[in-house]
């Protein structure tokens, strides 16, 4: 009885070791509302932050999206988004935090902040801004020690006689500061033709070169230029294609005539 209550012991502490790493999760689930908005995708930013986690790395799905079997049959397989806006005088705070099915956090972004004026501008700002530490923490998913599997092994692991040893000891994540993406300008000229669900960039050619497609703000775009995948949106009057190649950020300003 006693060594089955060690076995025990070590199982859950197995189990909430994974749970402090992101790299155990597969999924984020990104809801349709963050608390500090008062309507659904307000200035694009759930839309934004799926595509965001996606570049990272994450398969992330809106909680009003049809999910996968795996993820269907057990929600925990998941990390919930929620950002917490930090209030400043004249400027806009982000955080990004990492939930799992218990509420417990599981990661915290580091503060990304805008001094924009137009709200629209500052939010997308201030979150691309706090996805640069989580592009830092190198996130990769590791099958072996997911949260389903750990659990699994535990459930089904018989006693033995000579308790393992598990080094409970584990390391601090280091993350390194990082730099927002340097803007490269694109001088081509593009056009856009609208269609049912957006728009297709042309240049002078004529060949398509991007796909737009709409999102429920205004000016907020799904990207797809054939070989990246990311978002364009307008700052300043001015239209901007951001991606995520190789872990790190690119944006590059567009010429788009409309």
């Amino acid at each position: 009885m006693r060594v089955f209550i060690i076995l025990l012991a070590m199982a859950f502490s197995v189990i909430a070791r994974a749970q402090n790493s992101i790299n155990n999760y597969k999924y984020v689930l990104v809801p349709e509302r963050f608390d500090i908005f008062k309507n659904d995708d307000q200035y694009g930013v759930n839309t934004m932050t799926k595509y965001l986690l996606e570049g990272v790395g994450f398969k992330a799905y809106m909680t009003d999206e049809p999910l996968p079997a795996e993820l269907a049959n057990n929600k925990c397989g998941a990390l919930k988004a929620e950002l917490v806006e930090k209030k400043k005088f004249l400027a806009t705070g982000l955080i990004l935090v990492l939930k799992d099915c218990q509420g417990t956090v599981v990661y915290q972004s580091q503060e990304g902040k805008s001094r924009e004026k137009e709200w629209q501008a500052a939010y997308t700002e201030a979150l691309r801004n706090a996805f640069v530490s989580l592009n830092a923490a190198q996130y990769k998913y590791d099958s072996s020690t997911s949260i389903a599997n750990t659990a699994a092994v535990a459930s089904t692991s018989p006693a033995a006689t000579t308790p393992a040893v598990v080094n409970t000891t584990a390391a601090a994540p280091v993350i390194s500061a990082a730099t927002p993406a340097a803007v490269s300008d694109s001088k081509d000229i593009l056009y856009a033709q609208a269609n049912a669900n957006g728009y297709q960039l042309i240049d002078t050619s004529p060949k398509k070169v991007m796909t737009l497609l709409k999102t429920s703000q205004q000016d907020n775009f799904i990207a797809d230029n054939g070989v990246d995948k990311g978002i364009v949106f307008r700052k300043n009057g001015e239209w901007y294609f951001e991606f995520y190649k190789e872990d790190k950020l690119n944006s590059v300003k567009l010429n788009i005539k409309f």
